[in-house]
This record gives structure tokens, C-alpha cells and sequence, in this order.
């Protein structure tokens, strides 16, 4: 009967240090909890600052791209789904995109001077600005961001939309480089890879390759993941695959 009392007051020892833990425990719970509230309703604890830049750095980004979107995605949505004309759907991109920039025009003018004018704007700056650049688009690729003297050569071949939507990409990232572009079927050979008549680098019927390869190596992995949202954010199909070597396939569909 003597040895029970030890284990019984071991017992009862053990109890209340449990109770105690679980009470230490309960009000940490209840302290972490009272301070996220606290975070929620009064956002600024989290760092003002921060969130200020945040906000700030999401509106210029989201000026900036703006333009660009409009000229290719509503191009591509008008070719793709809309089945306009190639040369029809560009327009309609072309004039969504100088309504944009007449807009911006148009405010920049009024914080100046106080007036609005849209016609003026619109038809002296933010029109020809629109026309020109995507000329530039469709006729120039830098030998920066081309891999090769030929692929340079087969840019004309590349689809008009195709054309302006890297053009846009370089905007911003001026590194990009072009690996391919247009094929001859002979060319799988060469390359090592068995022939593919339902590759989209083939001329199509339009007379135009709808597709183009982007160097991905050296480039870092959340570098290649924010072009392959861009360019999925302008309309166009887009696959990380290894073929020859690892690279970022782009397409647009032929309608």
C-alpha cells in the first residue's frame, strides 16, 4: 500500500503540468489570433510602405502593358474567335490601341493645360504613334534578338499577329532572343527530328508560320514563367518543351 501513494501524487503532478501547458498554450492560441485580427482591421501594421509601393508598382506596370494588350489580344481574339481577316483584325487592334493612348494623351493634356482634346490628340499623336510602331513591328527584328542571321531572314514568313506580339514582348524584355521561326520539311532532317507535317513552323495556307521558338536557358525560371504568362495573356498557345533543346514554343492557331 506504500509504493501507490508515489505513482498517485506522480499522477496528479503530471496532471496539473498538462493543465498548465494546455492553459499556456490556449492563451498563446488566443494572442496570435487577437494580433492577425488586429492586422486585419487595420492593414497598415502590416507595412504601409510596403503596400504603397506594391499599389504603385502594380498601376505603371499595368499602364504600361495596357497598349500592347490591346493591340494583340483584341487582334487575336478578332482573328481567332471573330474570324476576321488578318489584315482586319490588326486594325481593330490597332484603332483599341490609339483610343488607349488617346486617353492617356488626353489626360496628360489636361493636367498641363487644363483643356480636354481628344480629336487633337487622337489624330496628331496617339493615331500615327499606333500605325507606326506596328509597322516597325512587322517589318524589324534586331539581330540582338534573333539566334541567327536566318531566322532574321524569316521573319517576313512569320504571321503578321505573331510578328507584333514578340515585337511587344521585347518592349520589355530586351534580352528575349528568337530561336526559330519558319521551317522547310527538309529541315527536321537536319535537325535531328523526325518529320512533323502538322508543325504550325510549317508555311500554312495563308502563306504564313505560325509559330516561333524563345531561348529559355540562362534565363531563370521565373523570368521564362512571366513571358509564357505574357505572351498566354495576349491570345497566343504557348508550350515549354525540349525538342533540339529546351525552349519556349509559341503559336497562333490556324483559323
Amino acid at each position: 500500500m506504500g509504493k501507490s501513494q508515489p505513482r498517485a501524487g506522480a499522477s496528479r503532478t503530471g496532471l496539473v503540468t498538462l493543465a498548465r501547458l494546455q492553459s499556456s498554450a490556449l492563451r498563446e492560441w488566443d494572442r496570435l489570433v487577437g494580433a492577425l485580427e488586429t492586422a486585419r482591421r487595420d492593414p497598415r501594421r502590416l507595412g504601409p510602405w510596403a503596400v504603397e509601393v506594391v499599389r504603385f508598382a502594380a498601376k505603371v506596370v499595368f499602364v504600361a502593358v495596357l497598349p500592347f494588350l490591346a493591340l494583340v489580344r483584341v487582334a487575336v481574339f478578332l482573328y481567332d474567335y471573330e474570324g476576321w481577316p488578318t489584315a482586319f483584325a490588326l486594325t481593330g487592334g490597332i484603332a483599341c490601341t490609339a483610343a488607349v493612348v488617346t486617353a492617356y494623351g488626353a489626360w496628360a493634356w489636361h493636367r498641363l493645360t487644363g483643356q480636354v482634346r481628344l480629336a487633337l490628340v487622337g489624330r496628331r499623336i496617339a493615331l500615327p504613334f499606333v500605325v507606326a510602331y506596328s509597322i516597325y513591328a512587322l517589318v524589324y527584328l534586331s539581330s540582338a534578338n534573333a539566334k541567327s542571321d536566318r531566322v532574321r531572314a524569316y521573319y517576313a514568313s512569320l504571321h503578321p499577329l505573331l510578328r507584333v506580339g514578340l515585337s511587344t514582348l521585347i518592349v520589355f524584355d530586351r534580352d528575349a532572343v528568337i530561336t526559330d521561326l519558319a521551317r522547310r520539311p527538309e529541315d527536321y532532317k537536319t535537325m535531328g527530328l523526325p518529320p512533323n507535317d502538322g508543325s504550325l513552323h510549317l508555311v500554312q495556307r495563308d502563306g504564313y508560320a505560325h509559330a516561333a521558338d524563345l531561348r529559355t536557358g540562362g534565363r531563370g525560371f521565373l523570368r521564362n514563367r512571366l513571358v509564357q504568362l505574357y505572351l498566354w495573356g495576349l491570345g497566343f498557345s504557348t508550350l515549354r518543351h525540349t525538342g533540339t533543346s529546351d525552349h519556349l514554343h509559341v503559336e497562333l492557331p490556324v483559323r
